[in-house]
């Protein structure tokens, strides 16, 4: 086909997808007008107690008090809970959600860049509020998604984005929330080598301007042009930010192990496919691991079946900080809450679960502070819910990212119901014949 006649098909195909993206695009929500009191449910605080038949409290998107005789400020607007429950919202610590909207068409996917080494490259700024994949997330109680790059070696800094508002500026959380780092394949032993050369050279780059710009300024010292791409590395040498390698291989995660200790960085390991293996090391160094996903199968033909599922129950007897991501792609982000529960089916308790997608991510990423429980002081940021929000059957009521109550539409929500209304008239049709 004629070059041109490809780029015309593809300006209409997203002048089409425009229309409809901005079609269907959810309002966000109001900030909140005045406090706000969810009472008589069960309180999953997932820090502490249970609390059944207790109250949450929050005001100017913080919550403000729990228990079952928490204060309720006069003009409160209060929200009957009785038989349902509340758990804090869930926290997705990896995703292109944002970043990739169909990911047959190159012009809607914005992952990665061209080269091995940027590490000035910023999610947040890639990232489109406007994506029909994060109404879904949204609705399955996702209140935070990590928007990570791809690509290369050093991909960039990933950012912590809620699930609601106008644009990424709004919707930006906290960033960087650390430098994403692909480790090479060991098992190509030339490509292996000047990866991770290029890395090491790329440290050291980014050590010597750290050295200058400290000494600029300094009697005799001239002054040091800024670069973009060793600015970006700062909070990493400084220790303000980890990085989170990607390695599923056994010895990806030993020589990565290696690497972060010779660099002295703070090392997260995401995927850990094979950390199982490593666990007596990974209990050593402190590391955390970020899981994903667990819905996978045996990467090696004498593998037990269920291996990727049994590794967080095997995290947590080990005492290793760790949570659980599930999927990278965004249509399948809506799926998180699936991947802790199929790890309860093969033997993690049920509460610590619960804790893989809330609570131990907010640690994990450094969000803690504000994220994870519900805590006084930290943001209302909560789902309420007719059961356990690892239960497949559950259904999610209601939604508040930062005190707001979101809508619960979507574009999965909306497909049901117009195909159930198709169903209601054939039925209707078929009574009158």
């Amino acid at each position: 086909m004629d070059m041109k006649m490809v780029i015309l098909i593809k300006i209409i195909f997203l002048g089409v997808f425009a229309g409809l993206t901005g079609l269907h695009a959810q309002m966000p929500a109001r900030h909140q007008a005045a406090p706000v009191a969810l009472k008589g449910g069960t309180i999953v605080t997932v820090s502490g107690e249970t609390i059944p038949g207790g109250t949450v409290v929050f005001e100017n998107g913080v919550i403000t008090s729990v228990g079952v005789n928490a204060e309720i400020p006069a003009g409160s607007e209060i929200v009957d809970i009785t038989g349902k429950y509340v758990f804090p919202a869930m926290i997705h610590a990896r995703t292109s959600l944002g970043l990739s909207e169909i990911s047959r068409l190159a012009e809607t996917v914005d992952l990665s860049e061209h080269g091995n080494i940027n590490p000035n490259v910023r999610a947040q700024v890639a990232f489109h509020a406007e994506s029909d994949h994060i109404p879904i997330a949204r609705t399955h109680g996702i209140a935070v998604a990590v928007a990570t790059p791809t690509g290369g070696i050093i991909s960039g800094l990933s950012a912590a984005m809620l699930t609601d508002g106008w644009n990424w500026e709004e919707m930006l959380y906290r960033a960087p929330v650390a430098m994403v780092i692909n480790w090479p394949n060991m098992a190509n032993a030339r490509a292996r080598d000047n990866a991770l050369e290029e890395l090491a050279e790329a440290f050291s780059a980014a050590r010597r301007y750290k050295k200058a710009i400290e000494a600029s300024g300094e009697q005799g010292v001239p002054h040091h042009a800024r670069d973009v791409r060793w600015e970006a590395m700062l909070p990493v040498l400084n220790g303000e930010i980890p990085v989170h390698i990607n390695a599923n291989e056994i010895r990806q995660i030993q020589s990565a192990i290696t690497w972060a200790e010779k660099e002295n960085v703070r090392m997260v390991l995401v995927g850990g496919r094979d950390a199982g293996y490593v666990l007596p090391q990974l209990k050593e160094k402190d590391i955390p691991v970020i899981v994903s996903p667990v819905i996978s199968g045996p990467s090696r033909q004498w593998e037990e079946y269920d291996r990727s599922y049994t590794l967080p129950q095997m995290l947590y007897e080990a005492g290793i900080r760790y949570c659980i991501a599930g999927d990278f792609a965004p249509a399948y982000s809506m799926r998180l809450a699936h991947h802790p529960s199929s790890a309860v089916a093969y033997g993690l308790p049920l509460d610590e679960a619960v804790k893989t997608v809330t609570l131990y991510p907010a640690e994990v990423l450094g969000l803690d502070d504000r994220m994870g429980s519900v805590e006084v002081g930290k943001d209302a940021s909560l789902i309420i819910a007719d059961g356990n929000i690892l239960e497949l059957s559950t259904v999610i009521e209601q939604v508040y990212i930062m005190g707001r109550s979101v809508e619960m539409d979507d574009r999965h929500r909306r497909q049901y119901e117009r195909y159930r209304e198709r169903y209601n008239r054939m039925q209707d049709r078929e009574a009158m014949e």
